[in-house]
């Protein structure tokens, strides 16, 4: 009765959602406290609940019940424990259940922290987040039910798909997740705030760190599938622009652009309708994602389902969830002023170009990932778009925006002068054009776009650098002039730097890698790069449950052997599915990468040899930003201005717009 003790859960948090998104908006219209008090405890409940319907699913995975529908499709006896746990969302309505769970627990973690808010606000905000939830456990419980018997039970399941048998897959969609349904903090912080008429600096304080966590998740859920591709599809590359990559880019852009808007309009009280309407639309390029990935419209190994009729309800659901958030802004947006003047050259000006070029960006992704939907919707044919219109739209774009991230932190607030600021950045500007043409002269890569690329880089590190130095000018030592610092400042040097660092090795990766499709029999030898893949054979190797033709592989450096590889080619009886496992010996300056391909005869086997420069620093760039992002949350100032709003009273309007609207 486990199963049936899962669902009858979810029933249960779906009546607490209806309590929490209903109960709380009435009372802080109504001004009536014991009413606005249960978004706490609803919150709560909800999550204790859908946390009970996945320790449920989870439990029927690990006992083996494959009278459970779902378990039966993505387990079988011999998958190892391991799998079987992350099994629970590998497909659709497992991974649905944790969307479920992880919104739930952002709910909670907003209800725990934000004890300092505004009573009615923080009841707005979390009714926001219980309707949001309401939605996706009917969805879950209407069409997607994880917990559907199957009658009579089979001896033994289809077994987890081989793609996902994989140690950055059991890590990936969790984090991504975090980071997808995270944005649903903003988004209901921004609808709070235009329900009670308050939008003023102590919403953007509010707001500013839970949009940076969830960008951190969102960044670290995107690199890890980065690296996942690399390591486990075989083909040698870390991004495909596929469209359901592009479902979990788009949201990372703008909310990329909702940080640097927020700020602006805590600092200066600017921006703050477009910081609203970015709240909006970071949380509803997430319900596309999941559209899109879940709605059959898309053929990708990421996608999760293909019933057209979940599709109409997502899409339902989006709809609603965003017709209706832009509609509040627009009956409350003509009374939202713009905020402090600034002159042409100063910080907001920047901050605002740079949140100009993120958000076309963004367009520019969601262009290319639709067009071919809407073309194939509307009977006009069937077309693909591929990397290179991305490649040809983004990097024109990426390249402003990557030199103003080395002006930005440097220019003043409301107003400076470029005199002063040539005079600061010449030095820097001048060492990164010769270091990169150095760079590109001594390698031969000549290549326009790879002299930018790494000028741009170069100019990152070099100026970030300065702007460091320059805020510890007159301290005592470095250390002492380090801790010194403001978190948040940190966090974006760090995070600025993880920019430089990405850019210097998608550029070199991209120029430098070399790739050679080879026929190697026992003993034969190719040369790639300066060392030699000597080919020793091929034996069987028996997995939990797979069987494996396993090459070995060793690798030379002129005479110094300096790796063994083991690549594999897998079969899975159970699917069916051959997969290639490629093999790869990690530097800090270079991948080098085997794989097998299918046997020729003669005991000679295809193999595909890469050598990548530089590979690895494409995921150390944003782990430094996802670094910088922790920090800089962890400000102290949100956590002293937390204590200053907890000790001052401050009314709420109840609906009826206020001085907080209009207000600096």
């Amino acid at each position: 009765m486990i199963p049936e003790l899962g669902h009858f859960a979810l029933i249960i948090a779906l009546g607490v959602a209806v309590i929490q998104g209903v109960v709380p908006l009435l009372g802080a219209q109504r001004g009536v406290p014991e009413w606005m008090a249960v978004a706490v405890t609803a919150s709560r409940a909800q999550f204790l609940f859908v946390l009970l319907a996945y320790a449920c699913l989870t439990y029927a995975f690990v006992a083996k019940d494959f009278s459970v529908a779902y378990v039966a499709q993505n387990a079988n006896a011999d998958l190892p424990l391991f799998y079987r746990i992350s099994a629970v969302w590998g497909a659709h309505e497992g991974s649905m259940l944790l969307w479920t769970l992880t919104l739930a627990g952002w709910s909670v973690a907003v209800s725990m922290a934000s004890g300092a808010l505004p009573m009615a606000f923080r009841a707005r905000v979390l009714a926001t987040m219980g309707l949001i939830s309401c939605g996706f456990l009917l969805f879950m419980l209407l069409t997607s039910n994880p917990f559907e018997r199957l009658l009579p039970a089979p001896q033994d399941g289809r077994d987890l798909n081989p793609l996902l048998q994989d140690p950055g897959m059991v890590i990936h969609p969790p984090m991504l997740y975090m980071g997808y349904v995270g944005l649903v903090v903003p988004f209901a912080f921004a609808v709070a705030a235009l329900l009670g008429g308050r939008l003023d600096a102590a919403w953007t304080r509010w707001t500013r760190p839970w949009t940076t966590v969830a960008w951190v998740f969102l960044t670290v859920g995107i690199t890890l599938g980065s690296w996942w591709a690399y390591n486990e599809l075989g083909w040698g590359g870390w991004w495909f622009w596929d469209p359901v990559e592009n479902a979990s880019f788009m949201p990372w852009l703008v909310a990329t652009a909702l940080m640097h808007s927020l700020a602006v309009s805590e600092q200066r009280g600017a921006f703050k309708a477009w910081t609203v309407l970015l709240a909006i639309f970071g949380f509803s390029l997430s319900l596309l994602g999941t559209f899109l990935v879940r709605s059959g419209v898309l053929v990708s190994v990421h996608a999760f389902a293909t019933d057209p009729a979940r599709g109409v309800f997502i899409l339902a659901f989006l709809a609603l969830v965003v017709g209706g958030a832009l509609t509040l802004f627009a009956w409350r947006a003509s009374v939202i002023s713009g905020g402090g003047s600034f002159r042409l050259m100063s910080r907001e000006t920047l901050l605002l170009i740079n949140n100009v070029l993120l958000v076309v960006a963004c367009a520019t992704v969601l262009l290319g990932t639709m067009y071919p939907l809407i073309i194939d919707a509307l009977g006009l044919g069937k077309i693909s778009v591929g990397p290179p219109y991305f490649d040809a739209v983004f990097a024109p774009l990426m390249l402003p925006l990557v030199f103003l991230i080395g002006i930005g932190p440097l220019t003043r607030w409301k107003g400076d002068h470029a005199s002063r600021l040539v005079q600061l950045l010449r030095i820097a500007f001048v060492a990164s054009l010769v270091a990169a043409g150095a760079i590109v002269v001594v390698t031969s890569g000549y290549s326009l776009l790879l002299l930018a690329a790494l000028a741009m880089a170069i100019w990152t590190l070099a100026s970030t650098a300065q702007g460091l130095i320059a805020r510890m000018r007159g301290k005592r030592g470095a250390w002492k002039g380090v801790r010194a610092l403001p978190r948040s400042f940190v966090g974006m040097t760090l995070a600025h730097l993880g920019v430089g660092v990405f850019i210097i090795g998608v550029a070199i990766t991209s120029t430098f890698s070399t790739e050679r499709d080879v026929r190697l029999g026992p003993g034969d030898s190719e040369t790639l790069a300066g060392y030699r893949f000597q080919f020793q054979g091929v034996g069987e190797f028996p997995g939990p449950n797979y069987v494996a033709r396993r090459a070995e592989v060793q690798v030379f450096r002129g005479e110094r052997r300096v790796a063994t590889l083991y690549p594999e080619k897998r079969r899975y009886p159970i699917q069916e599915q051959p997969m290639t496992e490629a093999a790869i010996d990690v530097g800090f300056t270079r991948d080098l990468y085997v794989a097998l391909g299918e046997p020729l005869g003669d005991g000679s086997w295809a193999v595909r040899l890469y050598y990548k420069p530089l590979i690895r620093w494409i995921w150390f760039g944003p782990a430094l930003m996802a670094l910088g992002g922790l920090l800089a949350a962890s400000d102290r100032r949100y956590r002293s201005g937390r204590r200053a709003e907890r000790a001052a009273p401050v009314t709420d309007t109840g609906g009826a717009l206020g001085a907080g609207v209009s207000g600096g």
